[in-house]
């Protein structure tokens, strides 16, 4: 079920933050009232899709931060795991360089409740609990307002890398229809003409593209 239009789902859990700190109560609440959350998942550290979508995420940071958003990444790796990544050069196959929040997800609670898991639990025919799928997170990115209520979601299978241009332009349209009231058409990218929602705003947009 989405999640869009709720409030994100709380939790506290371990974390690596500016690329060489571990703290142990990592949470979201921390930018409530304040910043805009860009929070992605991802399956696995050291791996192939995924460095390329974290250090593409750090090539664009100060253009989120710009708008007032915070990036934080999140996968079912712990973070000692995290550190020894974000330790090793690029060159080697890491991600050193990157300065966001990697949180912690081992109990795999956080990919659960944000509908992210890339699979369930069940028992089988001797009662044993099993695992159906992969137990780490799917490509899941996840846009949270100021107010902690999530207003964008999009979930890659995964080999399919994000687009990291289209959670910048989904971020600058929620800016835009908060500041002016209009909304925003398809396609639409910072600088362009939105509309008003009404038949008459409708009317004139269509008019005119």
């Amino acid at each position: 079920m989405s999640l869009v239009n709720k409030p994100a789902p709380k939790f506290s859990a371990p974390a690596v933050i500016n690329g060489e700190e571990i703290v142990q109560n990592f949470s979201l609440e921390q930018y409530i009232g304040k910043k805009y959350v860009i929070f992605f998942f991802y399956p696995k550290d050291f791996t192939f899709v995924c460095p390329t979508e974290i250090l593409a995420f750090q090539e664009r940071l100060k253009e989120f931060e710009a708008r007032g958003a915070v990036v934080v990444g999140c996968s079912t790796d712990t973070e000692e795991t995290h550190l020894a990544w974000l330790s090793t050069p690029k060159e080697q196959g890491g991600i050193r360089g990157v300065t966001y929040p990697l949180v912690a997800d081992v109990s795999k609670t956080i990919a659960y409740n944000y509908g992210v898991l890339g699979g369930e639990y069940d028992f089988n025919e001797q009662g044993e609990m099993i695992f159906n799928g992969a137990p780490i997170a799917l490509r899941g990115t996840f846009l949270i307002d100021k107010q902690g209520i999530v207003r964008h979601e999009v979930v890659n299978h995964f080999p399919i890398g994000r687009s990291i241009d289209e959670e910048l332009r989904t971020l600058n349209a929620l800016i835009y229809t908060e500041t002016h009231g209009e909304v925003c058409p398809a396609n639409w990218k910072e600088g362009e003409e939105a509309m008003k929602a009404t038949r008459e705003g409708v009317k004139k947009y269509l008019s005119t593209h």
